[in-house]
């Protein structure tokens, strides 16, 4: 049976992601709803800045992963954790109503527990297993496993959409950056985000960073491991080719990123996943 892949548009761009059928979120900036399909980073990344208010996010309706979904076929769909956003359980209604009108049909959700490089590596694994012919449940399983095992960290550059989406307060958006202080961010193994360190200057975050991966069993040579930036991708070949001197990863992947990843990450944020 054909088999399709529907995403949520947390999952960034390569050449190997374009061409994946996306359903797109909204990005509220003052009182300009932004659909996030085919954007201008740059121009989005100019309205963030100039924006003083709450910078909002919505998921799409159940409609639109509908007029995604295809009968006659073995449809997935991932999307963002289900601890950040609406987005999954938007799915899971989507699937109710598709199967009281198409009853045989096959849909299968799958929650990345991740965001942005995390969840932009899960469609790629869901992506490389349909292409090889894998059958229905074994990309199920073999999915699961990989969610299981991976890892998400991310730099911001700057604490601004924190402090403007009210995670931190302004005075603590300030005193980090009066005091260079860098927080390393990342998944708590179910889907949300904690605050793994804080670290003294830029230069330092990233080699934190870098030498984190070493805390964790990592088949390296079997495993690729994926960067997003947003906007900066000198900053992310640097890190790279840090990661490679120091790792024998099988690949590493460098993403540009979607629309809702730059309203998470921000100007020059960078998100890593393996």
């Amino acid at each position: 049976m054909k088999k399709n892949l529907i995403v949520d548009s947390c999952v960034d761009f390569n050449d190997y992601t374009e061409d994946i059928e996306r359903v797109p979120f909204r990005i509220l900036i003052e009182n300009e709803e932004i659909v996030d399909e085919n954007l201008d980073i740059n121009e989005l990344i100019r309205k963030m800045k100039n924006s003083t208010s709450q910078i909002k996010t919505a998921c799409a309706p159940p409609e639109e992963f509908i007029n995604k979904l295809k009968d006659h076929t073995d449809n997935f769909i991932v999307t963002i954790s289900s601890q950040l956003s609406g987005s999954y359980n938007s799915a899971m209604v989507a699937v109710d109503s598709f199967r009281e009108k198409f009853p045989e049909s096959f849909v299968h959700v799958i929650d990345s527990k991740s965001a942005a490089a995390g969840e932009t590596m899960i469609a790629m694994k869901v992506k490389q297993l349909i292409e090889e012919n894998i059958n229905t449940a074994e990309i199920i399983e073999q999915t699961n496993k990989y969610i299981s095992k991976l890892k998400t960290f991310f730099i911001l550059e700057s604490l601004d959409n924190l402090a403007k989406n009210g995670r931190i307060t302004n005075f603590k958006a300030m005193l980090a950056n009066i005091m260079h202080i860098v927080p390393i961010m990342g998944e708590d193994g179910n889907g949300k985000i904690e605050l793994k360190e804080k670290v003294r200057g830029k230069k330092k975050a990233f080699e934190r960073l870098v030498d984190m991966i070493a805390e964790y069993n990592v088949d390296f040579e079997n495993t690729v491991l994926g960067i997003t930036h947003v906007d900066c991708l000198e900053k992310a070949e640097k890190l790279r080719d840090q990661i490679m001197a120091r790792y024998p990863f099988k690949d590493v992947k460098i993403f540009k990123s979607s629309g809702l990843s730059t309203v998470y990450a921000d100007d020059g944020g960078i998100v890593i996943a393996f």
